[in-house]
Formats: structure tokens, C-alpha cells, sequence
């Protein structure tokens, strides 16, 4: 007999993405002619950038030929790519970060799960709410959330991140080991100065706390006071994972990769009190469960670094950042509320007349043919909001705004 880990039991209907998509698609098998507008999932529609295809064509006649082909590559990441990572997103910010340190992985949404497969399910777990629904998932998953209660995981901490406190997270006064912060945030694309984020670095490293940090979306920063890395915070080392990812930066989403750090001087702590170095527990996670991202896309990652690949990959993104220009100028306009869209991707709307936020989508989608994402998908904070996203064409995000002008307030 196969016993079941019961916790998957617990989880709430379906991935919300899956659930969005299911919505989608029954809409569009009743009405197949209607002219809809994604601005839900945050996919990207640019190609790669051609110094980054380029790179991967080479790469694949290298793998054609005997003398340079390559089968099993180091699972943490091959040292071209380590590098290019540690030379160019952080000994150019003045960030000492050794190539050990760096994990290369198939995605930041992968290691933000899988990360706790080296922390002990007795750990109090804080969440920032709204909250990229990963973060919570696999922690009900390992057993860390509890019972699911009134809309709340009864052992999880939120942090209510509201137009009360202009979307910026308190800490709380209960106690908790691990904390999770996505800056800039996903969902609701705002950020933390130098100051706010060095007050939760300084907690974390007076009361043991593990921070979890989620870059992914820092190449979208315009804004000089918002950092790239919580290790521009001192002492975030001895107390901060940081996740990136090449998905959105530079189009990855399909290609699959992005990058972990886990500093040498982090620890954490056995139930006697012990310290162990995190760093090695993940290398040893990594290298068991990993075989590693494959040759071609790590040179793909690699062209991302080299002159001719980081403009080009920057051209992307300031195309994604006018289209969130568009997006936020177009609905501020309209006298909608809206957060986001300065230094990120993702544009976080209050909805209008009091709707909830599946009402507005189901709105949104019925009649104008746009695709949202509803805020109470990402926590109880997110009802009465919608997230959309910057990531589709320019024609399409103008048209959009067009539609979006028709709505009632």
C-alpha cells in the first residue's frame, strides 16, 4: 500500500493559472471569434533577442561535433555562465558573491518551491499578502501551512501589503523563521527603498531569520533607491537566498533559466541549536535531485551578458516598460486606482464600483475580451483587485487601453 503525502489533499481547487486558463478557454469555445486580449499570465511575446539565438545556434553545432559535444554538465551550472552572473549583476554593483554560491536552475518558480525541501517543517513561515501563490502552495505542500480556515492557512503569517499602508510590508510582532519577499513585488509591481528592505534585513539577522528574496523582476527597475540584490543591504548575506530568473528579463519563459544564491556565510540551525551552512545543504538538494540546465541554454544565458546581448535585452525591456506606461497612464486617466507599472511589469488595479475581484474579471473578459488576473487569487488581501501585465504586443496593450475606456464607473 502507497500512502499519500495528505498535504496535497489540502491544497485549494486548482492553480490559479489553471484556473484562469480553464475560464478562458470555455469563454472562447462558446464565442470562438472573439478578439481576446491576454494580459493575465505574465508570458512574454518578444522573441529572443538575436544575439541570445545566435549564441544557441552555435551552441548546437558544438553538441553536432564529437571533439566539442557535451553530455552531463556540473549541476550547479557551468563556470562561462557563473561568471558572466557574478561579474555582471554583482561585482558591478560592488557585491562580492563567489561563483559556489551560484546556482544555476530551470527557474526561479522551481527553486522558490524546492528551496524547502532543506528547512525543517516545523518552521513558522511569514508571507507578504497579495502573494505569488508558489510561496504558499508548497509550503502546504511540505506540511508548514496548516489548515486552510476562513481563507487563511492557519500556522502561515500573513503580511497585509494595502493601500492602508501603501503596499509596504509591516513586520509582524508574532514570531517567525522564514519570510518570503518578492521585489519588485508580483503581484502588485510596487517596491522597497534601500531603507525599508535594511529594516528587514536587520530584524532577520537579530532574531535568526531565514529571507527568502525574490529578484526576478529587478531588470525592470527605473527608479535609483529601489536595490537590484538584497546583498546591496549589508549583512544580507548571513541572513538572505536570492532567486533570479531569465524568464522576463530576457524571454526565457519557454527556454528555462534563471539562477539561485546561496551565500557560504548563511546558516541555519539544528533543533540543539547547531549551525549548519545553508549553502551546502543545497548544493548537496541540487546536485541529487538536478542534472542541470542543458548546455545551449546556458550559453543562451551567457550571450544575455556579452555588449551586443545585454542592449538588446534592455531594448526588450524598455519596450515591456512602455507598454506598462501606457497601461498605468491610460487607466489613471479613467480615475481608476492603480499601483505598479514603474518598476515592473505588472500593473495592480482597484477594481471600480465595489466589484469583487473574479467579478471583474469575469467582466473584463465577457465584454472587452481582456484577460486579467484576479487579486484574491493571490491572497486575501488582492480582493477588490486585478493584476495585468505589460508583457503583450504594443498594438495589443494600446488596443487594450482602448477597450479599457469603456468601462462603466
Amino acid at each position: 500500500m502507497a500512502f499519500i503525502n495528505e498535504n496535497y489533499l489540502k491544497l485549494q481547487g486548482s492553480y490559479l493559472f489553471s484556473e484562469i486558463a480553464r475560464k478562458v478557454r470555455e469563454y472562447k469555445e462558446d464565442n470562438p471569434n472573439a478578439p481576446i486580449i491576454r494580459m493575465g499570465i505574465g508570458d512574454v511575446t518578444k522573441p529572443l533577442v538575436p544575439e541570445v539565438v545566435k549564441a544557441m545556434h552555435l551552441a548546437v553545432d558544438e553538441m553536432a561535433v564529437a571533439s566539442s559535444f557535451r553530455g552531463y554538465g556540473p549541476e550547479q551550472g557551468y563556470d562561462f555562465l557563473l561568471n558572466a552572473i557574478v561579474t555582471n549583476d554583482y561585482k558591478k554593483r560592488g557585491i562580492e558573491i563567489g561563483t559556489d554560491e551560484v546556482f544555476v536552475s530551470d527557474g526561479a518558480k522551481s527553486d522558490t518551491g524546492n528551496i524547502g525541501d532543506i528547512l525543517g517543517t516545523d518552521n513558522i513561515v511569514a508571507v507578504t499578502d497579495p502573494v505569488y501563490p508558489v510561496y504558499v502552495d508548497t509550503n502546504v505542500m511540505a506540511g508548514r501551512a496548516g489548515e486552510f480556515v476562513n481563507n487563511l492557512w492557519n500556522k502561515l503569517i500573513y503580511i497585509p501589503c494595502t493601500a492602508e499602508n501603501n503596499f509596504i510590508p509591516e513586520i509582524p510582532k508574532q514570531k517567525f523563521d522564514i519570510v518570503y519577499l518578492c521585489y519588485p513585488n508580483n503581484p502588485t509591481g510596487t517596491t522597497l527603498t534601500k531603507a525599508q528592505l535594511k529594516t528587514w534585513v536587520d530584524y532577520a539577522i537579530e532574531n535568526k531569520v531565514l529571507i527568502m528574496f525574490d529578484g526576478a523582476y529587478e531588470a525592470f527597475i527605473t527608479e535609483d533607491d529601489v536595490p537590484h540584490s538584497i546583498y546591496e543591504i549589508e549583512g544580507a548575506k548571513q541572513v538572505a537566498i536570492e532567486f533570479r530568473s531569465f524568464s522576463k528579463t530576457a524571454g526565457f519563459t519557454g527556454t528555462r533559466c534563471a539562477y539561485t544564491v546561496v551565500p557560504k556565510e548563511l546558516m541555519g540551525y539544528t533543533k540543539t541549536g547547531e549551525k549548519v551552512p545553508l549553502n551546502k545543504l543545497w548544493n548537496r538538494r541540487h546536485t541529487t535531485k538536478f542534472n542541470g540546465v542543458p548546455y545551449v541554454i546556458q550559453r543562451a544565458a551567457e550571450a544575455c551578458y556579452s555588449e551586443q546581448g545585454s542592449l538588446e535585452v534592455k531594448n526588450v525591456i524598455s519596450y515591456y516598460m512602455k507598454n506598462a506606461k501606457i497601461i498605468k497612464d491610460g487607466l489613471e486617466a479613467q480615475g481608476l486606482k492603480v499601483m505598479g507599472g514603474v518598476n515592473s511589469p505588472y500593473i495592480w488595479i482597484k477594481t471600480p464600483k465595489g466589484m469583487n475581484s473574479w467579478g471583474f474579471f469575469d467582466y473584463l473578459l465577457k465584454e472587452l475580451n481582456i484577460v486579467g488576473t484576479p487579486g484574491v487569487g493571490f491572497g486575501p488581501s488582492g480582493e477588490g483587485y486585478l493584476r495585468l501585465t505589460s508583457f503583450n504586443t504594443l498594438e495589443n496593450t494600446i488596443e487594450a487601453v482602448e477597450r479599457l475606456k469603456k468601462i462603466s464607473l
